[in-house]
């Protein structure tokens, strides 16, 4: 049982990602959306947050947690593991890390993320650890997760919003931007619309894709980023194959228009059950 959390609807595009990775798997997710966004909480409050999730995952028999949510990653992710040695878990941080470092070729890279994310410093240790010459650029967007909660996505104000986060990012001719948060991949093209066809623009936690070879799962190694591809073949290895159960899906708030657009985005109808931790 693999379970998956974020602070809202972000998370779902690693759920629907790791799906088609691991069809077998049995997936609970839950969105913290009653206490959203994480990207301007404390340290200590994110990690009181997480506390709770993976207590509540764990009790429902999730041996394995993936943390979809990158200011939970990046101030707790760690932490959890020390708290929870028993358990496998898995953050966003690390693989987005590993797949910019491989792909870079300027050795210029920009991250965006929830301020909390940018301002843990998370993102520029990690990457320094893999290659110490390439130069990260780093810029707080805390806009953005609120437009993707409420699905403003194809609005001319968010297109003008995300000119004027990305334009310092632009001026430094950096040549990959890593979506620091899970939320960000919704608004892929209209970031990528504004930083243009010479910055490849990686997300964190999701572009996870399979192809079954007999009945296993296996991943397209040419169309996967480096570090999703890494998280997949890790979770392939911990997932213990027991048959498949039913999916399930946790919110600390519900609202219709959350339904509906996390239907929209696992093109599924799912049932989400709202549960106070």
């Amino acid at each position: 049982m693999i379970g998956i959390f974020d602070s809202g609807i972000g998370g779902l595009t690693v759920v629907k990602e790791i799906k088609k990775v691991i069809p077998k798997a049995s997936i609970i997710y839950f969105g913290d959306t009653a206490r959203l966004p994480y990207g301007n909480k404390s340290p200590e409050t994110i990690k009181k947050y997480s506390r709770e999730i993976v207590e509540f995952l764990e009790k429902r028999g999730c041996g394995t947690i993936v943390i979809a949510c990158n200011s939970a990653s990046a101030l707790a992710a760690d932490w959890l593991r020390d708290k929870y040695p028993h358990l496998s878990i898995y953050d966003v941080v690390s693989s987005g890390a590993e797949a910019v470092a491989g792909v870079t070729k300027n050795k210029k890279v920009g991250i965006i993320g929830t301020t909390a994310t940018i301002n843990s410093g998370v993102y520029k240790k990690k990457i320094a650890e893999l290659d110490s010459s390439i130069r990260v650029f780093t810029r707080a967007c805390p806009l953005f997760v609120p437009l993707v909660e409420e699905n403003w996505i194809k609005r001319p104000e968010t297109k003008k919003i995300a000119r004027t986060y990305l334009r310092p990012l632009k001026l430094q001719h950096i040549d990959t931007l890593l979506l620091g948060c899970t939320h960000y991949p919704l608004l892929e093209k209209v970031i990528g619309g504004v930083m243009g066809k010479r910055t490849k623009v990686i997300a964190s936690g999701e572009k996870l894709t399979e192809k079954l070879h007999g009945s296993s799962a296996s991943i397209l190694e040419a169309e996967l980023p480096l570090g999703d591809r890494k998280l997949a073949e890790e979770l392939k290895k911990e997932y213990n194959y027991r048959g498949k159960e039913a999916d399930k899906y946790f919110v600390s708030d519900l609202t219709e228009h959350f339904q509906n657009l996390a239907q929209k985005i696992l093109n599924e109808n799912i049932k989400i059950k709202k549960i106070v931790l």
